[in-house]
């Protein structure tokens, strides 16, 4: 998985993996549990990712959506506490 860093924000964009019909979901899942804690996600989906969202719910964390373009959301979320 290809992970963008700048300072503590991990730039996730698995739109293209996804549309190829790819789930990276357990990847992405891995990613965060292992990333420092404050570390912010942002994580681009060419869907509302209804489950990526929920993992993340489940794992502890809050998720701001937001709609960028058509076929095109960011997911945001900070890395608060260990996991």
């Amino acid at each position: 998985m290809n992970v963008e860093l700048d300072g503590k924000r991990a730039i996730i964009d698995v739109r293209e993996r996804i549309l190829n019909g790819e789930h990276p979901r357990n990847e992405i899942f891995d990613y965060v549990k292992q990333a420092p804690l404050g570390t912010v996600f942002e994580i681009h989906v060419p869907k509302k990712a209804q489950p990526l969202v929920q993992g993340l719910e489940n794992l502890g964390m809050n998720v701001i959506r937001d709609e960028l373009e058509a076929a095109h959301y960011r997911l945001t979320a900070i890395k608060l506490m260990e996991m």
